[in-house]
C-alpha cells in the first residue's frame, strides 16, 4: 500500500463572505508527481498556502496532514524543519542576497556543512546558469534565472514533500521546457512533489496523477495519462 505523505479532507477556506476553496480532498503519496491544475482564481494557490500556513486572515477548516501527523495551524518555519518546502508563485528569492547565499538560506535547518557543499555543487551542475552567477546578487536575475534559484533553494532542505506553485508563470517557453525538466529530474529523484501549474499539457505530461479545481472545488481527477485524454480537459484547459 502507498505511503501516504500528503493528505487533505474537506478543506474549505474563506475570505469574510467569499468562499476560496469549497471542501476539497486530495492525497500525494511517496514519491508521485501529484498536479493540481484549473483556470486562475480557481483556488489552487490558496489551497498550498492553507497547507503551508502562509495565508492571510481567513477561515481554514478541515484536516491537513503531513506523514500522517496534522500540519494545520503549524507556522511555515515549523514545516520546514519537518522537510515540507515550497517554492511560491513569484519565487520569492533573498534579492539583496547572493545565489551562493540564498542557497545557503535554503539549507538553515541543517548543520552538516560538507553535505551542504555537496549540494550546492549539485545544483550548480543542473542550474550551470546559477554557477556561473553565483556571486550576483538574486534580485538582478531574469526570471528564468530567479525560478531556477527558488527551486534550488527549496531542495537545499532535503524536502520529503515539495510544493511548486506556478514555477512557468511569465516565463519564456525555452526557460518553461527547461524549468520542466528539472521537476521531472527532481522527481525522478524519489522527491514527492505537489505542482499547481497553469500549463495544463505540461503538468499532465509530467505528472503521475492530476486534479483539476475550479471555483474552490475539485471537478476531475485521476490518472494524468488519461486527463490528457478526457475531453472535458482537453477542451477547457488545452485548448483542443
Amino acid at each position: 500500500m502507498a505511503e501516504n505523505v500528503l493528505k487533505i479532507s474537506g478543506l474549505r477556506v474563506a475570505y469574510g463572505g467569499i468562499q476560496a476553496v469549497k471542501g476539497i480532498d486530495l492525497e500525494v503519496n511517496r514519491g508521485e508527481l501529484i498536479t493540481l491544475i484549473g483556470a486562475n482564481g480557481a483556488g489552487k494557490t490558496t489551497a498550498l498556502k492553507a497547507i503551508t500556513g502562509t495565508l492571510p486572515d481567513c477561515t481554514v477548516e478541515g484536516h491537513i496532514t503531513y506523514m500522517g501527523k496534522p500540519i494545520k495551524g503549524l507556522n511555515s518555519f515549523q514545516l520546514v524543519k519537518q522537510r515540507l518546502a515550497m517554492v511560491p508563485e513569484g519565487r520569492g528569492v533573498f534579492t539583496r542576497m547572493s545565489i551562493h547565499e540564498n542557497l545557503l538560506m535554503g539549507a538553515y535547518t541543517r548543520s552538516d556543512k560538507a553535505g551542504i557543499a555537496a549540494d550546492i555543487d549539485k545544483w550548480f551542475g543542473i542550474f550551470p546558469r546559477l554557477k556561473e552567477r553565483s556571486t550576483q546578487m538574486a534580485g538582478t536575475l531574469s526570471g528564468g534565472e530567479q525560478q531556477m534559484l527558488a527551486m534550488a533553494r527549496a531542495l537545499m532542505s532535503h524536502p520529503q514533500l515539495l510544493l511548486l506553485d506556478e514555477p512557468s508563470m511569465g516565463l519564456a517557453p525555452i526557460m518553461v521546457e527547461k524549468i520542466f525538466d528539472v521537476v521531472r529530474t527532481v522527481s525522478a529523484q524519489g522527491v514527492t512533489i505537489l505542482l499547481v501549474e497553469q500549463n495544463a499539457k505540461l503538468a499532465l505530461q509530467a505528472a503521475h496523477r492530476g486534479y483539476v479545481m475550479d471555483s474552490g472545488v475539485i471537478t476531475i481527477s485521476g490518472d494524468a495519462a488519461g486527463m490528457l485524454d478526457d475531453p472535458r480537459v482537453r477542451e477547457a484547459y488545452l485548448g483542443e
